[in-house]
């Protein structure tokens, strides 16, 4: 736990220019979260209370300090190391085409469309089964 908190304070990056992008990206999403929680925050904080410097000073504190966090989280060798990973198994995949992705796409969906229609024949079935002919429901 000290390894972790001794993170936290440290400044530099790990292995500056490996796994950039898989970083920022997980830094982004972890940002994200943090603004819409502090914004969802502030929001109940102004519904509850008279003070502006309760309703933007805690959830702007809040937000510092995780931001921080994540940014230092990203950071920590072990999971840099992971993300650095990431990227690179990122990098092997064999993306397809637009084509390839619009055919793809299409099988995916009729695909659906067929199975919702056959649910729904079976649906009719058993529903006119059990009401009309066997009088249960």
């Amino acid at each position: 736990m000290s390894t972790f908190l001794g993170e936290l304070i440290q400044t530099g990056v790990y292995k500056r220019s490996q796994g950039r992008v898989t970083r920022q990206v997980t830094f982004a999403a972890a940002a994200i979260t943090l603004v819409l929680g502090v914004w969802r925050l502030s929001v109940a904080l102004k519904l509850s209370s008279s003070l502006a410097g309760v309703y933007y000073g805690v959830p702007g504190l809040l937000l510092l300090a995780g931001l921080w966090i994540a940014y230092r989280v990203v950071n920590v060798p072990a999971f840099a190391d992971f993300l650095i990973a990431v990227e690179a198994e990122m990098n092997k995949v064999s993306w397809p085409s637009r084509s390839e992705l619009i055919r793809a796409s299409m099988v995916v969906l009729i695909t659906i469309f067929a199975l919702a229609v056959v649910l729904a024949v079976f649906d009719m079935f058993w529903r006119v089964l059990f009401t009309d002919v066997l009088r249960i429901f």
